[in-house]
């Protein structure tokens, strides 16, 4: 098909309303279509008298709050459509003027032109994995947070914990047992803070056991299973990088997903001068999260632990030598990079970046049924 016989439409898409610009054949100027409402009945209309044309609809937009729900509402009806990234759409240096109807008619004319890079777009059951696993992400924020409420109200009042770690056991039972504040009205409010922390916990607690139950019975599971099979990488860890990036096998090669995740170092070269900085950090910032989390485990020396063992009961011998493999590697290259002196979170984003290439070989071994 012949680029004189496609459509290329930009939209800005908003919750009630859609800008869209056309641009159609390579020597025609892109034109504005007009504002319509965000509901399908409003799309489904522009649809009629676009496929009256006689020719095939190429939609683009760019990801964003609204979701992917356009996006498979036109891949029902039959057309082509993208969901950008915003972070790679090119844009020039001087611009400085911004409306709803410009990007429309970037969108377009830059889909005309190729300069654009689409997103994975997740199916349903995917999505549904996916947003349980950023719920736990939230819920974990939300105790960071009351815990440190709950710290600094103590510490304004001069009222100091005694033993080495916060939020064990023993701490609990001081927190219950030996906290008097000066008032009684400091006291509740001390009491609504314990509360958060303790509502937060529970609430992590039962998403926990949510994710372990529908994730076994997801199609991508076995690649959650196999992932588990490494050091560090958990039901929590597993499920992250799978729902957050689909199969891991689609990428080509190792390199392409540490780039895609932003943990390759940003570089700045002209001439014969090489300059190299820290990571890009492009992509998906919760998959490059719970990597660099992962990687930390490398500090140790190797070793398959009683529980790890259990994990790589149901796993296939080439992953299990993968994982075996990776962990004799990455244990190694964190020896070796703070004897020469690198900084703690230098060396542990470095064996994320690795880690990464050891999850995608693994993800290669998957089979599903």
């Amino acid at each position: 098909m012949t680029s004189s016989n496609i459509l290329f439409i930009g939209m800005d898409v908003h919750k009630e309303s859609i800008e869209i610009a056309i641009a159609e054949g390579a020597s025609h100027e892109v034109r504005r279509y007009g504002k319509i409402g965000g509901a399908h009945d409003a799309m489904r209309k522009m649809l009629r008298k676009l496929v009256s044309q006689g020719k095939s609809l190429h939609f683009c937009y760019e990801a964003g709050p609204c979701g992917y729900e356009l996006y498979r509402y036109l891949v029902s009806e039959g057309h082509d459509c993208w969901v950008v990234a915003p972070s790679m759409i090119p844009k020039r240096p001087g611009d400085k003027v911004k409306t709803d109807k410009r990007d429309a008619v970037q969108l377009a004319r830059l889909f005309r032109a190729g300069e654009l890079t689409p997103v994975y777009v997740p199916d349903r059951e995917d999505e549904a994995i996916r947003d349980i696993s950023r719920a736990r992400e939230d819920t974990m924020l939300v105790r960071k947070s009351a815990r440190q409420r709950l710290k600094s109200f103590l510490l304004r009042h001069d009222i100091r914990y005694q033993g080495k770690t916060s939020w064990t056991e023993a701490h609990l039972r001081w927190l219950a047992d030996e906290v008097r504040c000066p008032s009684a009205v400091q006291q509740i409010v001390f009491q609504e803070c314990v509360n958060a922390v303790t509502e937060s916990q529970h609430r992590l607690q039962r998403l926990d056991k949510q994710i372990e139950h529908f994730v076994k019975q997801w199609r991508l599971y076995p690649a959650v299973e196999a992932l588990m099979s490494m050091h560090g990488v958990q039901m929590v860890v597993a499920v992250t990088m799978v729902s957050e990036l689909g199969d891991i096998s689609r990428f080509e090669n190792p390199k392409q997903l540490m780039s895609f995740l932003g943990l390759t170092p940003s570089e700045h070269s002209s001439g014969p001068r090489t300059r190299r900085g820290g990571i890009t950090k492009t992509g998906n910032g919760h998959v490059r999260r719970i990597l660099i989390e992962a990687a930390w485990c490398y500090r140790y020396p190797a070793k398959v632990s009683r529980e790890m063992q259990r994990r790589q009961a149901k796993v296939p011998l080439a992953i299990r030598e993968i994982a075996w493999r990776a962990q004799c590697r990455l244990t190694q290259r964190y020896q070796h990079l703070q004897r020469k002196g690198k900084p703690h979170n230098v060396t542990v984003v470095a064996l994320a970046r690795e880690l990464a290439g050891f999850m995608w070989a693994i993800a290669k071994e998957v089979k599903y049924p």
